[in-house]
């Protein structure tokens, strides 16, 4: 089924992507050249922010993908406040908590040796923020890589494997607090810095756009809100964090 939030992917192609285009191949050879091309400047710019915030988050996505989707560096809760996202079993962040969730990555993620000790933890709760439609692992893997920076790590992507990564990834947004994608990603942590931050985040799995979301259905529809609501507790053992 065609991830069409929008309503228009008739008319607009997916996503009102500015070639109008409907083929996912063509779509996702446009989204990796702009990434590519922007990359260089998303990265200084969050190397310059003396801290980071969820402004920058959205700055990012844009700088990344202005070139394909004129509603770049607009978040869920923006553009699409009605709607349930979910990829797989996962419903995504409720549009009004996609920010309660990224402020709380960003938070522990600032906190160097949180972020050493736990990296995995912190790409949980930016992966189940999920703020934009589309561009959300290039976008979150440039503000991990920023974070590990600052923490004296980095990761080796390149040396990770796709499906063992997801696979890790996929209980952190259901169940986070466990420890299992920190766990994977122990053996890949470095101490000190890559002679190219961007050239490891484009040998990172998962960021060729492939399992596209889906739409769960209406923010107002009863049945999806006590699912969310019972995944949120799940999630929080109780606690009001996302």
């Amino acid at each position: 089924m065609t991830f069409d939030p929008f309503g228009d992917f008739a008319t607009r192609g997916y996503l009102r992507n500015v070639a109008k285009a409907k083929d996912p191949g063509i779509v996702q050879r446009l989204l990796h050249n702009s990434f590519l091309t922007g990359i260089d400047a998303a990265l200084d710019h969050l190397k310059a922010q003396p801290s980071l915030s969820y402004a920058d988050v959205l700055q990012t996505h844009k700088t990344l993908f202005e070139g394909v989707f004129p509603w770049a560096g607009e978040d869920r809760h923006t553009n699409a406040s009605h709607i349930f996202v979910k990829k797989g079993s996962v419903i995504f962040a409720h549009p009004n908590d996609i920010r309660k969730a990224i402020d709380y990555a960003l938070e522990k993620g600032q906190d160097e040796a949180f972020m050493a000790e736990k990296p995995g933890e912190v790409m949980g709760y930016l992966a189940y923020g999920h703020p934009f439609l589309d561009g959300n692992g290039r976008t979150i893997m440039l503000i991990h890589a920023e974070l590990a920076r600052r923490a004296g790590i980095s990761i080796d992507w390149a040396a990770t494997d796709k499906v063992q990564y997801l696979a890790a990834l996929t209980p952190k947004l259901e169940e986070p607090g466990k420890g299992k994608l920190d766990a994977y990603l122990k053996p890949f942590i470095r101490k000190g810095l890559e002679s190219s931050i961007a050239d490891g985040i484009k040998a990172a799995p998962g960021l060729d756009g492939g399992n596209a979301d889906t739409v769960a259905g209406e923010t107002s529809n009863p049945m999806l809100q006590a699912q969310y609501e019972e995944q949120k507790a799940k999630r929080n053992g109780g606690r009001d964090l996302q």
